[in-house]
C-alpha cells in the first residue's frame, strides 16, 4: 500500500510551515509523528530567541483600582539669596544676643565663684596680718587690703574678709568697709556695705535681721561684739547719736519688690548695731568724704575705660578664631581659640559689671 500525503490548514510544524498528514498504516504514521516533534537544538535556539533583548514580551498593563494617586506637591521655591545688608545685620544681632546671655551668666553664675576664690586669698592674708600684728588700724587705706574678719550666723555671715572701699570693684572681693568712717571697733560709727546679688550676694540675708542679733568682727585691735538695734529704709528716721566712746555699726545693702526684686533693687536697706563694750582709738588720716562711685547704689563710670581697651582685645580673639578656622580646621581652632575668647570675654564682663550699682 502506498501513502498519500493530504496537506491541511490544521498541521503546522515547529517552524510555523505546514506539514503533510500522512495517510496510510499505523507504522506510517508514528514515523511521520516522530519527524515533525522539534529537536533539542530548535528547542534551545527558541528559548535564546526569547531571551533576546527586543524580543521580551509586552508589560501587562496595570491592573486599574478603585484608589486614585496621590497628587504630588509642587516643588517649593528658592530661597531669595540673603543681601550683604542682611547678612551684617543678622550677624550683629546675634553677636549682642550671645555678647547679653555671655555677661548674664557671667554676673549671675560665675561671679560667686570669683568672689569665693577671693575670700580664700583674703582670709590667709587677714590671719597670717592678726599673727604677725601687723594688720591694718585705720587712717589712710590702700583700696582693696583686708581690713576685718565678720560673723552672724543669723544673718548668714560666716567669716567674711572686709575690704577696704566701697567701690564696685571693691565689693567684688566681699563686702567693703565706707573709706570716710572709722573702722569696726572704734569709737564712732563704721559703715560696711555689701553686695545682695552679684558676686555671691554676701549681704542678701541682712534684710531679716532680728533687734538682739549680734554680729562679731575681728579687726588688728582685737574682737568686737555689736548687737543689732533695728533695720531701717530710706526716709526712716536714724538712730540716736552717739555717746562719747561708743561705737556703732552699719551694715548696708540693697534690696527690690517682686519675684525679680533681688535683680531690679529700688533702694538701700540698713542695719544698726551698737558696740558691746569699750571702743578703740581711731587713728587719723582717713578721708573726709569718698567719691560718688563709693556711694550706695552708684555704679564707677571710670570702668568704661576698661571696657573700651577691653572689646578690641575680644573682637581680636574673635578674628584670629575666624581666621584659624579657615587655616587650621576645627579642634585645632578650639584648643587655641577658645581660651583666648573667653580671658577676653571675662575681662569685657569684669569692666561691664563695674559699671552696674555696687549693692547689686
Amino acid at each position: 500500500m502506498t501513502m498519500t500525503e493530504v496537506v491541511t490548514p490544521d498541521t503546522v510544524d515547529s517552524s510555523g510551515a505546514l506539514s503533510p498528514v500522512p495517510v496510510g498504516g499505523r507504522r506510517e504514521r508514528r514515523l511521520a509523528a516522530t519527524a515533525t516533534r522539534p529537536t533539542k537544538a530548535a528547542k534551545a535556539a527558541k528559548a535564546e530567541k526569547a531571551t533576546k533583548p527586543g524580543k521580551q514580551s509586552a508589560p501587562q498593563p496595570a491592573v486599574a483600582t478603585s484608589e486614585e494617586p496621590p497628587e504630588a506637591q509642587a516643588p517649593r521655591p528658592p530661597r531669595p539669596p540673603v543681601g550683604p545688608a542682611r547678612g551684617i545685620l543678622v550677624w550683629v544681632l546675634a553677636t549682642i544676643s550671645l555678647a547679653t546671655l555671655w555677661l548674664v551668666a557671667y554676673a549671675v553664675a560665675l561671679t560667686p565663684y570669683q568672689q569665693a576664690h577671693q575670700q580664700s586669698v583674703l582670709y590667709g592674708n587677714m590671719r597670717e596680718q592678726l599673727q604677725l600684728q601687723i594688720a591694718p588700724l585705720g587712717g589712710l587705706l590702700q583700696p582693696g587690703v583686708p581690713v576685718a574678719i565678720v560673723t552672724a550666723p543669723s544673718l548668714g555671715l560666716v567669716d567674711l574678709v572686709v575690704v577696704e572701699g566701697t567701690a564696685p570693684g571693691d565689693l567684688m572681693s566681699g563686702p567693703g568697709h565706707r573709706r570716710d568712717t572709722v573702722l569696726p571697733g572704734q569709737g564712732g560709727v563704721s559703715v560696711i556695705y555689701g553686695r545682695s546679688t552679684l558676686f555671691g550676694g554676701p549681704f542678701r540675708a541682712i534684710a531679716s535681721a532680728h533687734i538682739g542679733d549680734t554680729i562679731t568682727i575681728t579687726t588688728g585691735q582685737g574682737v568686737f561684739t555689736y548687737v543689732v538695734e533695728g533695720l531701717r529704709r530710706a526716709g526712716d528716721h536714724f538712730p540716736q547719736p552717739l555717746t562719747a566712746g561708743s561705737g556703732r555699726l552699719t551694715l548696708v545693702t540693697s534690696e527690690g519688690i517682686g519675684r525679680w526684686g533681688s535683680l531690679s533693687p529700688t533702694g538701700a536697706v540698713y542695719v544698726d548695731a551698737r558696740l558691746k563694750g569699750d571702743s578703740q582709738p581711731s587713728p587719723s588720716g582717713r578721708p573726709a568724704a569718698v567719691p560718688r562711685a563709693e556711694q550706695a547704689m552708684h555704679g564707677d563710670p571710670s570702668s568704661l575705660l576698661a571696657l573700651a581697651l577691653a572689646l578690641p582685645l575680644l573682637l581680636g580673639a574673635l578674628l584670629f578664631v575666624v581666621w584659624a578656622r579657615s587655616r587650621w580646621g576645627g579642634w585645632q581652632t578650639w584648643i587655641v581659640g577658645m581660651p583666648l575668647v573667653l580671658g577676653a570675654s571675662w575681662v569685657v564682663s569684669q569692666a561691664a559689671v563695674q559699671l552696674l550699682p555696687n549693692l547689686l
